[in-house]
């Protein structure tokens, strides 16, 4: 019983460290007392389990009565004006610090979460609530404290399949992006249930944001630009895309050993990764060119952080997720380990964090696609080799990927420039319609040949030559389809090499040139 109620004081120890963290500007601390719920059997109400101390002074400035476990913590705005509390069916608006009196309270029935908007005044809030008896769940924006019923809504966005949602404000409080989940797949096709995202916007515009692959929601992350967000979702090897406002996708990265995205703080370099229980490959992409600038390997890293000043970062192997290999590494994003720091043996390390700075302090740098030099050895352990049994040692190694990794778009083939390898049926053919062509040249030759005569024979009328047909109107007619269709072919060809976007359909009727072409010459060597 000792060993039970001392977990549960580290737990709680570990949840007050957190949430002083999340709460480092607002001269506050929370103090949990006890179990999460306290009341008396008599049913009054119990001793208060949750307190809010000013650090200055030590002082306690309130106490509550805090009954559930889950969305419990208060939440301030930037700029410490607004303090707000879930209770009940109601969110309590706190201005000032002052606690004794309630500003303003915002009521929906059943409300389960709210997030407070970054930055300045106004303040803006989004609020989720689930839905019951067949009804949908929803979110709606609020401008602070604008809160005089639906109406007085910035937006609201309705959706099912929604057991609890995370919120994401971009940085100019303009839009929010859900992450609905549910526990369980209906359908069957996931263990770890169901996923959808969601785009609200505080002008009234909301969208579905449509994921080309099926499978979970690993990371949703704003550009700190606000005019773009990044997804990486599917089932292994997971995609990554960039969309737009609009949820227009912008660029997509194609697949890969990854689970979480991270921009620099400038938007300008963005880090694709694998970390948990991936190998911790990692990709650094220039955002305003989308072009590779490095593939670093930071294997069995359990935290990464970008550096305030948007050229470094660093990741960590940090317990309790790994009490092996404990340490950190400093890199630039061209690759290079700058700074290595590995802890003693039966020593653990908890956390890694940069020094704070103001957003601007660091100005923007161009890319660069050269490593920067660095004085640590490159010591990143070579990519274990798959168990080869003794028998099959000494012989070639064969291809067995169980999946084939989807290139970025800019690095895909373009139709037509590659030749995948024929079967032996396809050669056959192939050597045949080679033979029906040359057969076909040969006798053009001897036409041009006989054409060749002399000046008085060539004076000699002649009728002209009807137009070439194969005396089958059936065929006739498809040679002109087959024809129709390569001209409309040939037309998206050039359209893709002015940049303009295909779509998928398009794409595939590209990729049939092939097969059209030999079907054509198959129809006129027929006659």
């Amino acid at each position: 019983m000792d060993h039970l109620v001392l977990q549960k004081m580290q737990r709680l120890k570990g949840m007050l460290g957190k949430t002083a963290k999340l709460l480092h500007s607002a001269r506050m601390v929370l103090s949990l007392l006890g179990a999460m719920e306290k009341t008396a059997k008599d049913g009054t109400a119990g001793v208060p389990n949750l307190q809010l101390y000013d650090l200055k002074t030590g002082k306690c400035l309130k106490s509550f009565i805090q009954k559930k476990m889950q969305n419990w913590c208060p939440c301030w705005a930037e700029d410490e004006s607004i303090c707000a509390r879930s209770v009940n069916n109601e969110i309590h608006f706190f201005e000032k610090n002052e606690f004794n009196t309630i500003a303003h309270k915002l009521h929906l029935q059943k409300v389960s979460d709210f997030v407070l908007s970054p930055g300045s005044q106004p303040n803006k809030v989004a609020v989720y609530v689930p839905g019951s008896k067949g009804a949908p769940s929803f979110v709606r924006l609020y401008q602070y404290p604008n809160f005089g019923g639906p109406q007085s809504a910035l937006a609201n966005k309705s959706f099912f399949k929604a057991d609890k949602v995370t919120m994401l404000w971009n940085k100019k409080a303009t839009a929010v992006l859900v992450i609905a989940s549910t526990e369980v797949d209906k359908t069957g096709a996931s263990y770890y249930g169901e996923q959808t995202l969601h785009y609200i916007a505080t002008n009234g515009e909301s969208a579905v944001v449509q994921l080309p692959k099926t499978g979970p929601i690993y990371d949703v992350v704003w550009n700190p630009n606000s005019t773009e967000f990044c997804v990486v979702y599917g089932f292994m090897p997971a995609k990554a895309t960039v969309f737009n406002l609009k949820c227009d996708p912008v660029f997509d990265f194609g697949t890969g050993p990854r689970n979480a995205v991270y921009y620099n703080p400038s938007g300008h370099i963005l880090v694709l990764a694998g970390f948990g229980n991936l190998r911790g490959q990692m990709e650094v992409w220039d955002v305003k060119n989308y072009k590779l600038i490095s593939k670093p390997l930071g294997s069995d890293s359990t935290y990464f952080a970008w550096c305030p000043d948007g050229e470094h970062f660093v990741t960590a192997t940090c317990a309790p997720r790994l009490r092996v290999g404990n340490g950190y590494k400093i890199w630039h994003y061209t690759g290079s380990v700058l700074h290595q720091y590995e802890v003693p043996v039966n020593e653990e390390l908890w956390q890694v964090s940069w020094q704070p700075f103001l957003d601007g302090i660091f100005p923007t740098k161009a890319v660069t696609y050269q490593a920067v030099p660095s004085e640590l050895p490159n010591a990143e352990p070579k990519p274990a080799q798959a168990y080869r049994p003794p028998a099959l040692r000494n012989k070639p190694v064969t291809s067995s990927k169980l999946h084939e990794d989807e290139p970025p778009q800019n690095m895909k083939p373009q139709p037509g420039s590659i030749d995948k390898p024929l079967s032996k049926t396809a050669l056959k053919n192939q050597r045949k319609h080679e033979a029906k062509k040359a057969a076909k040249q040969e006798a053009r030759v001897d036409g041009s040949q006989e054409s060749a005569l002399p000046p008085a024979t060539q004076n000699i009328p002649c009728n002209p030559m009807p137009a070439v047909t194969s005396g089958d109107p059936e065929v006739d007619k498809k040679i002109k389809n087959l024809k129709k269709k390569l001209k409309a072919i040939e037309q998206l060809k050039e359209q893709a090499a002015s940049g303009k976007q295909l779509e998928k359909n398009q794409l595939e009727k590209i990729q049939k040139e092939g097969s059209l072409l030999q079907e054509l010459e198959d129809l006129e060597l027929g006659f």
